[in-house]
């Protein structure tokens, strides 16, 4: 069995509401779409979704990339599932010149090896869950539901901000992340209002998306720490990323990684170095879901957590994607993703994947991805389309 053709689109979708945070402003997002079909005409889609200030990447540039990656040369034919996934997470896009920690090119990989998990997957009767199983075997743990976080983001003041945290203790939610470092925000008015009408048996934690300077990182976090926060995500530029393992010293919150986290020579450094406990695993980010497995298995060998996260602006062919490996991988210590209908206005799937009451959701254990794709929304909102393969 082998690929027949492989096609790349740059989607853009419209976000239903204006998402702020400390790094940057998002009404919408250019994703990279993929589709693969095979040689007995099994259909896959793949998703990336590109951010230059995370792994440099735009949608353009990842489809430019592609194009100059001889997709074709490494998508060699394959006899059984145990075939494909070898050849899979074999596949690279081209090296991009200056990029030390090789991350230009992990939204345009994910794509890629997204739709060919799905597309194998369906061709060999195998659901995309069973990568886990047969890749990492020692991190395979099936559930038949997971449960979801709570966001506030930075942009809530006054009453929105009661209201939200009102929203997520009814909803009946157990964990929600909180955006800080915010110029113009109080952070500490903030989480003190939070955590007042969440109670104190929800679990709160906070991303400063590298809002503070190394010199005051670890006094904004002792100021939130009364509030029982259980980490905080990426509080310097990456640039500063080496401090972390000082500012540790001075706090008693466990330190989460996610823009220095994009690769293994990341999590390599990150280990040496002492910079944190836990890693922020986002699928786009750190290049597909076998990527994502190796970080996982190489935060449990060194002792670190990890958990799933989401690319603001993923459709639920990426939400899809996470839930497979939600209900797959064990000890994930929280779970970020399917906003789907409360974020884009898009969703792209032939069904909602949302998240329901409470951020439960089920597992999905039909062969590939287990959804399909509204192809003619694919194509209409498409501005640019390239045939790599076929």
């Amino acid at each position: 069995m082998k690929v027949a053709s492989l096609t790349a689109y740059v989607v853009r979708i419209p976000l239903k509401k204006r998402i702020k945070h400390a790094s940057h402003v998002r009404t919408e997002t250019d994703n990279v779409i993929v589709r693969v079909q095979l040689n007995d005409k099994s259909v896959g889609w793949g998703e990336g979704v590109p951010r230059e200030y995370v792994t440099g990447e735009s949608a353009d540039s990842a489809i430019d990339l592609l194009k100059a990656s001889d997709l074709k040369s490494q998508l060699t034919d394959v006899r059984d599932h145990a075939g494909a996934l070898a050849m899979i997470e074999r596949v690279k896009p081209a090296p991009v010149p200056g990029d030390i920690r090789g991350v230009q090119g992990n939204a345009a990989r994910c794509a890629v090896e997204i739709a060919l998990l799905d597309a194998f997957g369906r061709g060999f009767g195998e659901p995309l869950c069973n990568v886990t199983k047969n890749l990492a075997p020692g991190l395979y743990q099936f559930r038949d539901r997971v449960q979801y976080s709570g966001m506030i983001t930075s942009a809530r003041k006054g009453l929105k901000l009661r209201f939200a945290a009102w929203r997520w203790r009814i909803f009946g939610a157990s964990q929600v992340k909180v955006k800080v470092g915010m110029e113009g925000y109080d952070d500490v008015y903030r989480l003190r209002l939070i955590r007042s009408r969440v109670g104190r048996k929800i679990d709160l934690r906070v991303d400063a998306n590298e809002a503070w300077p190394v010199a005051a990182a670890a006094d904004r976090i002792t100021e939130l720490e009364p509030f029982g926060i259980t980490s905080v995500e990426q509080p310097v530029a990456h640039a500063e990323v080496d401090q972390l393992a000082l500012v540790r010293k001075k706090v008693k919150t466990p330190i989460m990684l996610d823009e220095s986290l994009c690769g293994m020579a990341d999590a390599e450094r990150a280990v040496q170095n002492g910079l944190c406990e836990l890693f922020n695993l986002r699928l786009s980010k750190v290049g597909g879901f076998i990527p994502a497995l190796r970080l996982a298995q190489f935060a449990a060998k060194n002792g670190l957590g990890y958990q799933l996260g989401c690319q603001v602006g993923e459709t639920a062919i990426l939400s899809t994607a996470g839930r497979h490996f939600a209900t797959s991988v064990k000890d994930l210590k929280y779970l970020e993703g399917s906003y789907d209908r409360h974020l884009v206005q898009y969703m792209l799937g032939d069904e909602d994947v949302t998240f329901g009451w409470g951020g439960w959701a089920p597992a999905i254990v039909r062969t590939g991805l287990g959804i399909g794709v509204q192809e003619d929304f694919v194509e209409r909102l498409a501005s640019r389309k390239e045939v790599l393969v076929g």
